[in-house]
């Protein structure tokens, strides 16, 4: 079996692009993956032109030995772009193992230590304690729902004091705490917003009587040490590692103890090889793997094999691939719809786990390429804020 064609395509997940590459062989299997894209999205298709060269011909159970190939060819350590690239093709080859034998990537993991993954829904939003009520019990209704993310962002951050920011911040969790099911989980995603520690502190320990599940990314990832300033004192779960990208990066996080939950992203750190090494860190340090998932359900897939044969596994990240589209911020409930198309059966919630497929190898999805050429590409890039004296913002 020979690596000898690669597709890549430029599609859409609801309101988002999303970048998904194949990989055929010449017997016939066909292994998928998907980017990180969020930006720049369109630098990645000639990126991936450029890798494939590296693994074209070759034999694709063979994982380690080509994504080793794949990292070392490049001069300096590959960063955002180029490890969203890598990402999806260590995708394509785990998926064509795992097809070769006819079995789950999760047996080639060395098999499921749990029978289900435990998923929260991204709100993203800071809704009114009634409004969220309604929807953490529409979404439990429908799907199992007990966990939820949710921003902590009830007033502009910029336009006010901080210390109002952070007293709207402890209010408003106060009133969702007497207002929704005692049994409900609620997470607090900070996106990077906060440049000072103190600062971040504040507001997480403001939060932290009302027993936040985690809160999540309160800083910028740039100094690692600082994450250990952070968390010393801090009384709740602190939470972060979208934006890193390899093992180096979060064993200097983990020496620093600057995480008590880690959160790799399986599309940016370069594919399911790197996360089992990162994980294996954390677990050596006795910190759970919470795996950052806003993508689509392709990716969700991986995240799911990645978490059934994953020791210190938590909770995975999860949006439901039908129904609202992608909002960030603000005080509404998104009421925007949407459907992503291009995987045919996704992963979908019972009782607020996904469900393993043992009788179906590789990821346990089928992908309709029809659906992901007549969606089309659609264009997003992120919005950066100004303060009020005209500076820029952290996005």
């Amino acid at each position: 079996m020979k690596i000898d064609r690669m597709r890549v395509f430029m599609t859409r997940d609801k309101d988002r692009p999303r970048v998904i590459v194949a990989l055929d062989t010449d017997d016939g299997l066909t292994g998928w993956g998907e980017c990180y894209n969020h930006g720049p999205d369109k630098a990645l298709p000639p990126l991936l032109d450029y890798l494939y060269a590296f693994i074209a011909g070759q034999d694709p159970t063979r994982i380690d030995y080509l994504v080793n190939l794949l990292i070392q060819q490049s001069r300096f350590p590959p960063g955002a772009l180029g490890l969203a690239a890598i990402s999806a093709l260590d995708h394509c080859l785990w998926d064509l193992s795992a097809k070769a034998v006819n079995v789950p990537v999760y047996k080639l993991l060395g098999g499921a230590v749990r029978d289900r993954i435990k998923v929260y829904a991204g709100v993203y939003t800071a809704p009114d304690a009634p409004a969220a009520r309604d929807e953490f019990d529409r979404l439990n209704a429908e799907w199992g729902f007990t966990a939820f993310k949710l921003s902590p962002w009830r007033i502009d951050m910029h336009a006010h004091r901080w210390g109002n920011v952070v007293k709207a911040s402890a209010d408003y969790f106060r009133s969702l705490r007497e207002t929704v099911r005692d049994d409900y989980e609620i997470a607090f995603d900070a996106h990077a917003k906060i440049f000072e520690p103190v600062a971040a502190r504040q507001l997480g320990n403001a939060l932290a009587p009302y027993d936040p599940l985690f809160y999540e990314e309160p800083l910028r990832p740039e100094n690692i040490e600082m994450w250990g300033e952070l968390k010393q004192g801090l009384n709740c779960v602190l939470a972060t590692g979208e934006s890193l990208y390899n093992r180096n990066e979060f064993l200097r996080l983990l020496q620093v103890k600057g995480a008590d939950l880690i959160q790799p992203d399986i599309c940016v750190v370069g594919g399911i090889s790197e996360m089992r090494r990162i994980a294996t860190l954390a677990e050596a340090h006795f910190v759970g793997v919470a795996p950052h998932n806003p993508m689509g359900p392709l990716a969700t897939a991986v995240n799911v094999h990645f978490s059934a044969a994953a020791q210190n596994f938590k909770i995975l990240e999860y949006r439901l691939p039908k129904g609202q589209a992608y909002v960030y911020g603000g005080n509404d409930i998104e009421k925007r719809q949407g459907e992503t198309r291009y995987v045919v059966d996704p992963y979908l919630p019972k009782d607020g786990y996904l469900e393993l497929r043992p009788d179906r190898p590789g990821w346990g999805v089928d992908m309709d390429e029809k659906a992901m050429e007549e969606e089309g590409y659609i264009h997003w890039q992120r919005r950066v804020p100004k303060r009020p004296d005209g500076s820029y913002a952290f996005a």
